[in-house]
């Protein structure tokens, strides 16, 4: 393997933060982070770039950061992509088999892939993802890995993401400004899916929530494959502002007074406690309880999740979800947020925490990494040198993944 090869980037673009993870793989295929950096990030608004200078150079210092701590230059990475402009859909496409022997081979599969994403798109949109959920041949469904079997008529289901031709390309030319190639583009809730789930999370039927600070993304997982994703302007920004307006009060002040008293369920305050609040305007600070900043946080907490219920059940896999909900991103570290969920869904309810990487240590171990690790697992399963690798671990979106990239590459 090429040197250039051994090292694997996700760059985390959001709305409050810049993520940059770089992990490094083993002789034997094992990955291990080497370094990291994060940077305050100031040029997006709910996912999207909307000060082009602000946001080169939050990525500059991420990534900066990360190259110093791992000793190398960043040549390329997978960046995230996420935004109110990401619309998915549900397409099937068939087509029937060839060959005189009625053996399924790789064209097969290509083409199939192809008919169910020749889809009419607006002028300003494209294709980001194209997500086979599974293949069936001669009626026969749930099939993971068509290749070899028998068949006259190969079908297959896959789940679409487009994006704002746009939206994605101010992203893509913020990164490349920054002296950054973009390997490729990843929604974002794919990649938290990829560092929190696991096979028997997707398998038993789960929903997972980012919730981010300017959005809150959702993905919906039922018999190993993804069958729904969906973006809500909502997230940790809004609740900042409410304290800000409420306490009146700047937003960098609002801010801190959220993550050092912020509650989001009254019940879980035993005591309440008391604190400043420096005010707008040269007035004089004034005392308020962790009680009524609770009554600020806890409805536009209760609303983010009472709107996702209402997505998922549009969805009609509220019935189907066994393995529960599972809430990540920077906003879950809010007190109370895991228990507000489990009264808004009536289901079990956990945190998710990034997971599979070496040398993780306590720095990413935080639903804040999420996506950033979950980048580099996307980027290191479904490129080429990771393909055979992938085929095996028996997971239907992996399989599906890898056909993808495999077949269309």
């Amino acid at each position: 393997m090429a040197k250039k090869n051994k090292y694997i980037v996700g760059l985390d673009v959001g709305t409050t933060k810049t993520c940059a993870v770089i992990c490094e793989q083993g002789e034997k295929s094992e990955l291990a982070v080497v370094g990291m950096g994060a940077a305050e990030s100031k040029g997006l608004r709910k996912g999207v770039v909307v000060n082009l200078d602000a946001t080169v150079s939050s990525i500059k210092r991420a990534v900066e950061e990360a190259e110093k701590t791992a000793g190398i230059a960043v040549e390329s990475a997978y960046v995230g992509l996420s935004g109110v402009h990401i619309k998915s859909f549900n397409s099937r496409g068939a087509v029937a088999i060839m060959a005189h022997t009625r053996e399924i081979m790789k064209e097969d599969i290509r083409r199939v892939i192809e008919t169910a994403k020749a889809v009419s798109l607006p002028i300003d949109r494209e294709i980001v993802h194209v997500l086979p959920q599974e293949f069936v041949v001669d009626g026969q469904d749930g099939i993971g890995d068509p290749l070899g079997l028998l068949g006259t008529r190969l079908e297959v289901n896959c789940h679409i993401v487009t994006s704002s031709t746009t939206a994605a390309q101010n992203i893509v030319t913020a990164a490349n400004r920054s002296g950054i190639i973009v390997a490729d583009t990843v929604l974002q809730q794919l990649a938290s899916a990829e560092s929190t789930l696991n096979s028997d999370d997707k398998e038993l039927g789960v929903a997972l929530v980012d919730l981010g600070g300017g959005t809150t993304d959702l993905a919906v997982f039922i018999q190993g494959a993804i069958r729904h994703t969906s973006i809500l302007p909502l997230g940790g920004d809004q609740i900042t502002n409410d304290i800000a307006v409420g306490l009146r009060t700047s937003i960098p002040e609002a801010e801190k007074i959220k993550r050092h008293y912020g509650c989001s369920l009254s019940t879980l305050i035993a005591e309440d406690v008391s604190f400043e609040v420096p005010c707008v305007g040269g007035r004089q600070p004034k005392t308020i309880s962790k009680k009524i900043l609770c009554e600020i946080i806890q409805p536009r907490v209760e609303e983010i999740m009472s709107l996702i219920l209402e997505e998922i059940k549009q969805t009609g896999f509220e019935k189907a979800l066994g393995a529960g909900i599972v809430v990540t991103g920077g906003t879950v570290l809010l007190e109370g947020v895991i228990d507000v969920a489990e009264q808004i869904f009536d289901l079990p309810v956990r945190k998710g925490v990034p997971a599979g990487l070496g040398g993780m240590g306590e720095a990413l171990n935080s639903p804040i990494y999420s996506t950033a690790v979950g980048l580099v697992l996307f980027g290191y399963r479904t490129h080429s040198y990771r393909l055979a690798k992938v085929h095996t671990n028996g997971n239907l979106l992996s399989r599906g993944l890898s056909w993808f990239k495999t077949h269309l590459s």
